[in-house]
Formats: C-alpha cells, sequence, structure tokens
C-alpha cells in the first residue's frame, strides 16, 4: 500500500482533525473540527459561510489540517496543509455525510442536531493540499 493509500485509509476514520487558518500576525488558535478526504486528494469540511474560518480563507487561503490517532494507538499523525477554497454548494450533503460518521443518528438528540445543522446555510471549505506530512510511530 502506497503512502497515500495509508494516508486515505487513516483520513477516512471518525477521527476529528485540527484546523488552523492563516490569520497574519496572530497565533494560530487550531479547532478540533469534522472532515473527509476525497478521491482526488483533497480535504473538505462544512462551515456556516459567515464564520470567522470562511472571513479568514477570504482573506488568507491558507490553512492546515492535522489529524492524530487516539490514545491507545501506535502514534501516528497526518498533516495536509495548502491552499483553500469556499465552495456554495454541497455543504449540506456533506454535512449529513459525516454526521453518520461521527455519530448515531438513531440517537433522537444527534438526529434533532443534525436537523439543526441541516436547517442552516453551509459552505464546503476545501484544502487543496500542497504538502502533506506524516508520522508513525
Amino acid at each position: 500500500m502506497s503512502a497515500l493509500e495509508h494516508d486515505l485509509d487513516f483520513l477516512r476514520r471518525p477521527l476529528h482533525g485540527f484546523l488552523t487558518m492563516a490569520a497574519g500576525p496572530t497565533p494560530a488558535q487550531p479547532r478540533p473540527v469534522w472532515f473527509e478526504a476525497t478521491d482526488s486528494g483533497t480535504v473538505q469540511l462544512f462551515t456556516a459561510p459567515d464564520t470567522l474560518k470562511i472571513r479568514r480563507a477570504r482573506r488568507d487561503p491558507r490553512a492546515s489540517l492535522v489529524v492524530a490517532a487516539p490514545v491507545g494507538e501506535r502514534e501516528r499523525w497526518v498533516s495536509v496543509a495548502g491552499h483553500v477554497t469556499v465552495e456554495p454548494d454541497g455543504g449540506r450533503e456533506l454535512a449529513a455525510r459525516l454526521a453518520a460518521r461521527y455519530w448515531d443518528l438513531d440517537d433522537p438528540a444527534r438526529a434533532d442536531d443534525l436537523g439543526a445543522i441541516l436547517a442552516e446555510d453551509q459552505v464546503r471549505l476545501v484544502i487543496h493540499p500542497d504538502t502533506v506530512s506524516r508520522y508513525a510511530y
């Protein structure tokens, strides 16, 4: 299996990624996010169109996402860094796919949570990797 295939296998697990958007002289402030690694090699997430992530992406389209293995597994992480685009379509569909991956939607509370997300406008933030770094111990 190639490094890319190992990375995609790892990134397709329901793990949290830590997203950092470029912010000029402001220190980085990573945020945990749900994400989806695509077959084309991009990484996408959803967010409301008026969030700080989107405002920062429009000012400076650089971002990185770091995903680490959970405690109890061998140490491993993958970092994807590159430029981002804001895509107006597919945000709600991505949210629904990711909710099914991260939550038990048979739980009425989680189903309601998803309904609230889907009731709002959602856009896709897509990271187009310039570099991919990895570590495994």
